[in-house]
């Protein structure tokens, strides 16, 4: 079955990139994704954040990666998420 054919069965997946802020868990990373948004009242940008976890089977990003995350069923309480490919490796 074609990825096309799979996602209109189950539903498009959301994908968020960020940066690791940990790695201490083990197959778990957490990602910082930053967005900016337009203040309702005061039309100023206002940048905010949100931390998520993430699965890392092989366990290939670290902190200050720039990874790519996808959705995906339940793995644990809080784990939502699984880290897709690294994109950019902390200098």
């Amino acid at each position: 079955m074609s990825d096309e054919a799979t996602a209109r069965e189950r539903g498009a997946r959301k994908v968020r990139t960020g940066v690791v802020v940990s790695d201490a868990m083990e197959k778990t990373v957490v990602v910082r994704i930053a967005s900016s948004v337009r203040h309702p009242l005061y039309r100023k940008i206002v940048r905010r954040s949100t931390k998520l976890k993430a699965h890392d089977e092989g366990r290939q990003a670290h902190v200050g990666d720039t990874v790519r995350i996808v959705e995906t069923r339940p793995l644990s309480k809080t784990k939502r998420w699984r880290v897709v490919e690294v994109v950019e490796r902390a200098k």
